[in-house]
């Protein structure tokens, strides 16, 4: 059966409600989930002519509000409320802290998951060294060896990859996960992933 290839964002707020399912299902499948993380503000800049900010007040408000809000409830995670105040700030750390950890073959499930449930349950500041330090030493991993890889030039070079690899797939966001080259975009469409990997779906129009 297929891998699940994973893209998305350590400060993707849906990448964290989508989180545990994703676990649980590739857990029951007994499925590899492969994590690419990227530079979401490239890719949407390539897909995207206007970005989120081309995106109207009403749209942001319902699908960055009461829909995080909504499927806090239904997946039982915490959020804090509302866009945290530094979640433009810089996310290259800890996208390649992640990159970093899949390759060292730590749990990268794991870290992702407190990485992202620390800025949308906290307001954590993901750009922070310290703060990334803390969240791998809570999911017992070792900083310092994380980040020695992290800022290398092949790491960052697969963070690049990974990016140009989206923008390649016609990736528009966060997550966006392929069973077999087939595309889910959003957690919301999670039981389609789970679905595809037993039974993937017909393919009558493409």
């Amino acid at each position: 059966m297929p891998d699940i290839e994973y893209f998305y964002s350590a400060h993707s707020a849906f990448a964290y409600l989508g989180a545990k399912r994703l676990s649980e299902i590739a857990a029951a499948s007994g499925q590899r989930v492969i994590h690419k993380p990227i530079d979401l503000n490239l890719v949407l800049a390539a897909v995207h002519p206007n970005g989120f900010r081309g995106r109207s007040k009403a749209h942001l408000s319902y699908y960055f509000g009461r829909e995080i809000e909504r499927w806090a409830e239904y997946r039982e995670l915490p959020v804090k409320g509302g866009t945290p105040a530094n979640h433009r700030n810089d996310t290259t750390l800890a996208n390649t802290m992640l990159i970093a950890s899949a390759a060292l073959g730590q749990d990268v499930d794991s870290l992702a998951f407190v990485v992202m449930q620390a800025h949308w349950g906290n307001h954590a500041d993901l750009a922070d060294r310290a703060t990334l330090a803390a969240l791998a030493t809570s999911v017992g991993q070792a900083p310092d060896t994380l980040f020695d890889l992290a800022e290398t030039s092949k790491t960052k070079a697969t963070y690049e990859a990974n990016t140009a690899e989206a923008i390649e797939r016609s990736v528009f966001g966060s997550p966006t996960y392929f069973v077999d080259g087939d595309m889910f975009y959003g957690q919301d469409h999670l039981e389609f992933v789970e679905r595809a990997i037993s039974q993937p779906f017909a393919r009558r129009w493409s």
